[in-house]
């Protein structure tokens, strides 16, 4: 069961994966759909805030429809189709890594009295694990289910977890056992 006063993270989940490896960290990311939905129907029905954050693709717009319009092409369709945002859902841009950089995550929490986070996305070695250092810096209580963030390899996913684990205290458990 999720605790009171907890928000769903979920990081750069709309991506062209036009780049090199691309192929690949969709193939990962497309693994992770079904485990970040049932996070993201349990967080909405029971009032959690569902927060979305994204790179921006140099369109600096915090407009879900564009980037997703933007991103959108053969290979994202199956990762982002099943979990665009909705109008309830919360979306902010990114100009780097971290979800906390550069954006208004760290009021908007405050604002909704977060003390927990549940963080997934992409990429788990990079912009989850950055998110997650800058979460905890903030003391944050950290939620990461190992089955709802994806990395270009499977080590370097495992690394990012542990780190996590380790160093930044997140309770790393699958979905089923959080949810």
């Amino acid at each position: 069961m999720i605790p009171n006063e907890t928000a769903l993270l979920i990081i750069d989940i709309m991506n062209p994966f036009d780049f090199e490896h691309g192929n690949i960290l969709a193939r990962h990311t497309s693994k992770i759909v079904e485990p970040i939905n049932t996070l993201r129907h349990y967080c909405t029905k029971h009032q959690h805030p569902v927060i979305y954050i994204n790179d921006h693709y140099e369109l600096w717009k915090a407009d879900y429809k564009e980037i997703y319009q933007k991103c959108h092409n053969d290979v994202s369709d199956s990762i982002m189709t099943p979990l665009q945002p909705t109008d309830k859902d919360f979306f902010l841009i990114k100009p780097k890594h971290s979800a906390f950089y550069g954006t208004a995550l760290n009021t908007l929490l405050h604002h909704l009295s977060v003390k927990n986070l549940i963080i997934t996305g992409i990429a788990g070695n990079i912009c989850v694990l950055f998110t997650a250092n800058d979460a905890y810096m903030r003391e944050f209580n950290l939620i990461v289910p190992n089955n709802a963030i994806a990395s270009v390899s499977d080590e370097d996913n495992h690394y990012a977890l542990t780190m996590m684990k380790n160093v930044l205290k997140a309770k790393i458990n699958s979905t089923d056992e959080i949810v």
